[in-house]
């Protein structure tokens, strides 16, 4: 019967644990919505001023401005920024982040990282965690972002990111971040947020209907430039940080939904179980009382 018991306190257990899941998916899903639809609303502007962004270095790399924040000097220096979350229980979204930045080190710096010349800003609890765990120094936290996140608050970061790279703290800055597909993919990306890079697409040979070689721009394209450069990588740090945030809802919430659904079979198989083993003890028990009767008729 304790073994009864113990069963019975598991079922209790999980049935427990599949409640919880199934909140956490639900709430999830409602954070989902908002952070999906911010992400929805940023990035087609996001993505417009990039392409004038591009196009207006492209046309004019001579430029003085140009080179504040466009032009590829030396890589003696490279600051990468993992973009985690501050929660964990969401499947592989922030592991993926961390593994990607061991590949970075491993791979494609290896051997500016073996020269100490590699940094990296964490952006969220999680990255600090689990870079820590892989013995990876980090330079930089950033975890209250989250706490109230708004284009402020992301500008903030941005701006120092871009006068580090300035003043040629960095000569490299590459965001590792998971990009929002749907609630069930998020595609990790390795995008480079400085010196801003020229796309194939740009050039001599490019659409002129998709670039801007045909326009006439007022007062003057440094002006121009002057405003629209840190515009764009604001924005494209912020939509980075949009991007993110809402991936870490959908992983989240397919994540909780699996656990729910693992949980309801292995209430099915522990009910199943329990059944069978009380069906057991039961029969033991006639089985006593009848041998009992037996003796008692037999004396």
């Amino acid at each position: 019967m304790a073994n009864l018991k113990e069963m019975r306190l598991r079922i209790v257990s999980v049935k427990s644990t599949q409640q919880v899941t199934r909140a956490m998916k639900m709430v999830s899903a409602a954070k989902l919505r908002k952070a999906q639809d911010a992400i929805i609303q940023i990035r087609p502007y996001a993505e417009k001023l990039h392409e004038i962004l591009v196009s207006l270095v492209d046309q004019n790399g001579s430029s003085d401005f140009e080179n504040k924040y466009a032009v590829h000097k030396e890589t003696k220096k490279i600051l990468i920024v993992a973009i985690t979350s501050n929660r964990g229980l969401c499947g592989g979204f922030n592991s993926n982040v961390i593994k990607k930045v061991e590949e970075l080190l491993a791979t494609t710096y290896d051997s500016y990282h073996e020269k100490g010349l590699v940094d990296i800003l964490a952006i969220g609890k999680k990255a600090v965690d689990g870079l820590k765990a892989k013995n990876i120094a980090v330079s930089e936290t950033v975890h209250k972002l989250y706490d109230n996140l708004n284009y402020s608050s992301a500008e903030t970061i941005a701006q120092r990111l871009m006068d580090a790279f300035s003043n040629g703290e960095y000569d490299r800055i590459d965001l590792v971040y998971n990009q929002f597909k749907n609630a069930a993919i998020q595609k990790l990306t390795v995008e480079q947020f400085l010196p801003v890079e020229i796309t194939e697409e740009s050039g001599p040979d490019a659409d002129p209907h998709h670039y801007f070689s045909n326009y006439i721009f007022e007062p003057d394209v440094n002006e121009i430039m002057g405003t629209i450069i840190p515009k764009s990588l604001k924005i494209q740090f912020f939509k980075a940080i949009l991007d993110s945030v809402a991936s870490e809802h959908g992983a989240r919430m397919t994540a909780m939904h699996k656990a729910t659904d693992n949980a309801s079979e292995l209430v099915r198989a522990l009910n199943l179980q329990y059944n069978k083993a009380r069906q057991s003890a039961i029969t033991g028990e006639i089985l006593e009382i009848v041998s009992g009767a037996n003796a008692l008729q037999g004396s």
